[in-house]
This record gives structure tokens, sequence and C-alpha cells, in this order.
């Protein structure tokens, strides 16, 4: 689980707010798969609204740029983000993403290994909310301030919790990644974030840096699933 925090600034937040006001918005049921939709209960966009074709598209150019994201999950695929919205009452229950999601308007097909959620709201804007992601190390509850986003492994068992006062808001998308072993990213990723901070670092040379460069490097060359 990684957060990437202000993955949209708060201006550019507010201007997403504004245009996501004035966009239909339907019931969330109608595109959750399986069992998930015996649990879900809470409102979204309008895909076929102009507007939010606009928004989505906005963002995943803004995914595509984000270093820390592209690190994190080394995305082949993203799935065009949607816009959710939980009223006082609504909730999502325990579920799990589905492993193959059809890309809107496509034959091509999408292997979720993450999902992502954009937060839109501010924390103290909405009581309950929290997104709650089942992991080997307990459950770990997130809400964090508008433009963070946390990614996690779509095979996680993650929900919800019941909105008690307020509207909560974000933007959910799923990814294929290039390296389909979730542990193997882990390394990966965090390899990569030494070598970042490395960089900013004048006493190491450019000889360290470039074995390092071609370590992580080859082990993507091995591990990718293209």
């Amino acid at each position: 689980m990684v957060l990437i925090e202000q993955l949209l600034t708060k201006d550019e937040v507010r201007t997403f707010r504004q245009h996501l006001d004035q966009v239909p918005w339907l019931d969330g049921k109608g595109t959750a798969m399986g069992m998930a939709a015996a649990v879900k209960n809470n409102a979204q966009a309008d895909t076929n609204d102009e507007t939010v074709r606009q928004l989505t598209n906005l963002l995943l150019a803004k995914y595509g740029e984000n270093p820390k994201l592209v690190s994190a999950v080394l995305p082949h695929k993203i799935f065009p983000p949607c816009f959710n919205r939980y009223a006082q009452g609504e909730t999502y229950g325990f579920h799990v993403d589905a492993a193959i999601m059809r890309l809107p308007n496509s034959a091509d097909v999408l292997r979720s290994d993450m999902s992502m959620t954009l937060f839109l709201s501010e924390p103290d804007e909405y009581e309950g909310g929290e997104l709650v992601i089942q992991t080997e190390f307990g459950e770990q509850r997130v809400k964090p301030q508008a433009g963070d986003a946390v990614t996690y492994p779509s095979s996680s068992l993650h929900r919800v919790t019941p909105v008690t006062k307020g509207a909560r808001i974000a933007a959910i998308t799923w990814m294929q990644s290039l390296v389909a072993d979730t542990h193997v990213r882990e390394i990966l990723f965090e390899l990569d974030q030494n070598i970042q901070q490395l960089l900013q670092n004048e006493s190491i040379s450019r000889e360290q840096l470039d074995s390092l460069h071609h370590v992580y490097h080859n082990l993507i060359r091995k591990h990718t699933s293209v």
C-alpha cells in the first residue's frame, strides 16, 4: 500500500469538485460486478457525460506523469478513472475487485493488479467513509487529505465504512502492472525510491548510481509480463 501525497493540487481538486457538482450521478450498483453489487451503496458519475469524460482524461494524464505512482505500480494499462460519491448512510462492504476488467469501448481487457483511490474531499468534510484494506499486517484505515491517493493490491479485501455526515467524493481506478508479482513489484519500488534519494546525494559517484540502475532495469526485464 503506497500513499501518493498531492497527486492533485488543492486548486486542481477545487476545479474537479466544481465540475462534478454539475454532472449527473447514477446508482453505483450498476457498475459493480458479481458479489460486490450486494454490498455496494453509493453514487457514480455518469461515464457517458462529456464533462466526466474530460475529467477522466485529465486524471489519466496526471497519473502517467506522477513519478511515485509510476514507480509503485509500473503501469501497463490503466482503467479510465470513475468518480464516486458516498452521502450520509452510504457504504461499500468488504469486497475484492474483479480480476479481469474489459476496457470501456474496447475489446481489450485489463488484469487488475493494483487499485487506487484518489480522495477529492477533505477529511473534515465528512464523518466515516474510511477506506479499510485488509493486509497481512492487519486492517489499514485510510482517510487522507483531498488530492492524496492510495494504491493497494486489487486482490485485497477492502471496504468503505458508512458515511455518517457530509459526503465523500473520490476517483477510483485499476491498473495492470508490467510486473505481475506483487512482492517483486514491492522490491522494485523500494529499490527505485532509494535510487531517487541517492541521486540527491552529491557524495554518491556516478558509477555507483549506474550500477544500481543496471540492477533495477535488468530486474524489470526479468520479471516483465509483456
